[in-house]
């Protein structure tokens, strides 16, 4: 029988197998990645913060020494959280855990970009800046200056520069050509009279007379017709109806004053002559032309058109209201909608009404003959405000 169990006295603990998901997850594993499902680049969130992309960086590897100032370590870590939507109070414990970053007191000297007692910076800068280096992603590297030339840009430059070159030497040639002055020769050399002593034949005119014998000077009518074309004399004008514009009215005619008036036939020179009877005056013989209105007593709507079919006059008469019809060679005709409401005045006498009340009466013919022989003489009685219109109407006149 046995009665003890075996026990070892060093047994080692179990130790437990790790998985592929079983790694340590970082601050800025984190922000990485929610900067990346937000879509956003380290130059994104600069734009957007106003804070560099190094000191992003920075945050993101737990670099604190990459800040100039430590004193703002905080508000950064803080506001990038706030930024991802993380807790900002969690996040900043986060980086001082992994980064070791204790937040120091304003006025200290761990808060201080300047170390020691001289205040004299630091020979090294507290932290690389991303952007000096040229292996950034987000920053393109610097190009040569040669690498800018396009070597098939230097053939079409020269060809431009010769074709600059070979219009300035035309236009110089051009010019050089245009300002030439050339001397063709004549067929008979002129006479140098500078080389003449002008007191050789003072004494006497023979010099004189002998060179110019037989010359004959032009005249200074020829000179100016051989200098001037002909087409550019003046022409003398003369108007077409001179015998009849310059007739005075005033003077002669039917129409001179009786002052002015002298008789065609005068007496003898021993026969006293009579005073001259006094001009004929122009005397209009044919009778005036009846003058023919529209007079409205109530309102009523009017339209008058000419023979051609334009319209004289359209629109609603007042009551009291009157229309001239002009005189035309073709008689007008009238429109009228309240037809009761419409009279005639033939040089003053009234003649209507144009139709019964309510009625429409359209081609009533506006002549003289023609409404005096159509229609009657208005009745005043029959119509009151006809009375009232024709007795206001006298009164104006009396006045």
């Amino acid at each position: 029988m046995i009665g003890k169990t075996f026990k070892r006295e060093h047994a080692a603990e179990d130790v437990k197998a790790k998985g592929f998901d079983d790694f340590e997850l970082r601050l800025g594993d984190l922000m990485r990645g929610e900067r990346a499902t937000m879509g956003k680049s380290l130059l994104d969130v600069q734009r957007e913060l106003k804070i560099k992309a190094s000191y992003i960086a920075a945050i993101e590897n737990a670099d604190p020494s990459s800040f100039e100032t430590p004193g703002f370590i905080a508000g950064y870590v803080r506001s990038y959280a706030r930024y991802l939507n993380m807790d900002p109070d969690v996040a900043f414990d986060a980086f001082c855990a992994e980064s070791g970053f204790a937040t120091a007191h304003g006025m200290s000297a761990e808060a201080s970009s300047l170390k020691g007692k001289s205040a004299e910076p630091l020979s090294t800068p507290l932290g690389k800046d991303i952007f000096s280096a040229s292996a950034t992603p987000f920053i393109p590297a610097g190009e040569a200056v040669l690498s800018q030339i396009e070597p098939r840009a230097i053939g079409s430059l020269m060809v431009l520069v010769a074709l600059i070159g070979g219009l300035g030497y035309g236009g110089w040639t051009v010019l050089q050509e245009v300002q030439r002055v050339q001397f063709a020769p004549v067929e008979q050399t002129p006479v140098v009279v500078t080389d003449v002593d002008p007191l050789a034949g003072a004494g006497s005119n023979t010099l004189a007379s002998d060179a110019l014998a037989g010359y004959d000077a032009p005249s200074r009518e020829a000179l100016d017709r051989l200098y001037r074309p002909q087409a550019l004399d003046v022409p003398v004008l003369v108007a077409r109806d001179a015998p009849i514009s310059t007739l005075n009215p005033h003077a002669i005619g039917a129409l001179i004053p009786d002052e002015q008036f002298e008789p065609p036939i005068r007496v003898a020179v021993d026969e006293v002559a009579e005073p001259a009877a006094t001009a004929a005056t122009v005397q209009v013989v044919e009778d005036e032309v009846p003058e023919v209105q529209l007079v409205a007593v109530r309102p009523a709507w009017v339209r008058v058109r000419s023979a051609d079919g334009t319209v004289i006059y359209e629109g609603v008469m007042e009551p009291g209201q009157n229309f001239v019809v002009p005189a035309t060679e073709e008689p007008a005709t009238l429109r009228v909608g309240e037809s009761g409401a419409m009279y005639f005045a033939v040089n003053g006498t009234h003649y209507g009404p144009v139709g019964n009340r309510g009625i429409v009466t359209s081609n009533v013919q506006l002549t003289p003959e023609s409404l005096t022989q159509s229609y009657a003489l208005a009745d005043l009685s029959a119509d009151q405000d006809l009375a009232e219109i024709v007795n206001v109407a006298e009164v104006v006149a009396d006045e």
